[in-house]
């Protein structure tokens, strides 16, 4: 079988430091506002659930704009939208400690979220016209990885600056770390490969492309619709890991917060942030995610994964303040290295004329979870509690892990 595939650049380091540079910027802007949502909430006087919107709105907002930055990616070059992205969102970044009203304050989040969908909706096809197919797996990581170094610095950093700065001051400087990766990243990113024709089979070369990763009738026009309707039968399972996952795991750390400066704990910001450092976890776990996928295989590397998250969720229902603690870098660990796997699957399975459009469907996911699950995790913690909460959470992972289950016996039957 014979597909077209750009040829990948040879300074794949290069490459890796770049998008992991864009992710740092990209996601600590995006999850910058969590730890200070309790501030917000008293600041303008909301609830946890509508305090969540700072989050969920954002990420809704990257989740509706994903396809068509996806779409525009294909005409203008994929490397030109992830620079657009992350300047753009920078500048927004800057703009959000001026807002006047919780209003304003949505609106300023949306057009972020937008922003950020040039990244997050185009780095995994990037790196995968960039580096192959073969060494996809350990890029992806290193990006997964990037993103949650992001993460956990927006976030520390906005937790630390909350007690001396207010939310204003805590987002102008998680705003000013990202402008330096964004501009490191905008001067560093190697610019697009014109495609080439060569041979390349259409997966990984090992256990990770699991018995029967061939699409047959692939080269034959005739079979455009069939090896579509395959295509997405063979992905549902990483679809429904990036929106049910990604749903818990965002309501969890939406309450977190709220939950670590209510009695009995009564953190203060500062302290209740160092929960994110957890986020070092996923750094470590999303790397190592590619080797596990190809010793085990995608779907027995996701199912372990997802086990491992929904374990630490139940470990943060303790009142010990340790074990919340472990609880936490488990269920992040989970996370990140099931948000690695199936990341990867998508982008391995696809073909490289379906790749983006792949990517974007899972980015879609992802964020359409991360938007809906975060608001509905608030929620259900400002009226039932923390115990309810990991009940919902818990619900979704197992559903995950059932789709994920019944993409293995659809493709066994192919």
């Amino acid at each position: 079988m014979v597909v077209l595939e750009a040829p990948p650049v040879r300074d794949t380091r290069r490459v890796s430091a770049a998008v992991a540079a864009a992710g740092v910027s990209s996601f600590a802007l995006l999850y910058a506002p969590q730890p200070v949502l309790p501030q917000l909430a008293a600041g303008f006087r909301l609830d946890p659930g509508s305090a969540s919107l700072t989050i969920g709105v954002a990420t809704g907002a990257l989740a509706v704009a994903v396809l068509p930055v996806a779409w525009l990616a294909g005409r203008v070059g994929r490397r030109r939208v992830i620079v657009w992205s992350v300047l753009a969102s920078v500048i927004i970044g800057l703009l959000l400690p001026l807002a006047p009203s919780f209003s304003v304050l949505l609106v300023m989040r949306a057009v972020q979220g937008v922003a950020v969908a040039g990244f997050a909706g185009v780095a995994a096809a990037y790196l995968a016209d960039a580096v192959g197919t073969a060494r996809l797996p350990a890029a992806v990581g290193a990006m997964i990885a990037g993103n949650s170094v992001g993460g956990m610095l927006g976030r520390l950093g906005a937790g630390f600056a909350a007690g001396p700065m207010g939310w204003h001051g805590a987002l102008l400087a998680v705003a000013v770390l990202s402008l330096l990766c964004a501009l490191f990243a905008a001067l560093t990113l190697p610019r697009d490969q014109a495609p080439e024709p060569g041979p390349e089979i259409a997966g990984l070369g090992s256990r990770a492309s699991d018995p029967g990763s061939e699409i047959p009738g692939r080269g034959s026009p005739a079979a455009g619709p069939v090896r579509r309707a395959r295509l997405g039968a063979r992905l549902v399972g990483p679809f429904a890991v990036g929106a049910l996952a990604t749903g818990a795991f965002v309501a969890l750390y939406n309450a977190a917060g709220f939950r670590l400066a209510a009695p009995p704990l009564s953190l203060a910001p500062a302290a209740a942030s160092l929960v994110f450092l957890s986020y070092a976890m996923g750094t470590a776990s999303s790397a190592a995610a590619g080797r596990l996928a190809q010793r085990l295989g995608w779907t027995k590397a996701l199912v372990t994964a997802l086990a491992v998250t929904a374990a630490g969720s139940v470990l943060t229902a303790h009142t010990s303040l340790p074990l919340i603690a472990t609880g936490f870098a488990v269920l992040t660990a989970g996370f990140f290295a099931a948000h690695a796997i199936a990341n990867a699957w998508v982008a391995a399975e696809a073909p490289p004329s379906a790749r983006g459009r792949a990517a974007g469907v899972y980015t879609l996911c992802y964020y359409l979870g991360s938007g809906l699950g975060g608001t509905a995790g608030g929620v259900v913690y400002g009226h039932a509690g923390w115990a309810w909460l990991i009940g919902l959470t818990s619900a979704w992972l197992a559903l995950a892990v059932l789709a994920v289950l019944m993409t293995r016996r659809s493709r066994a039957s192919e």
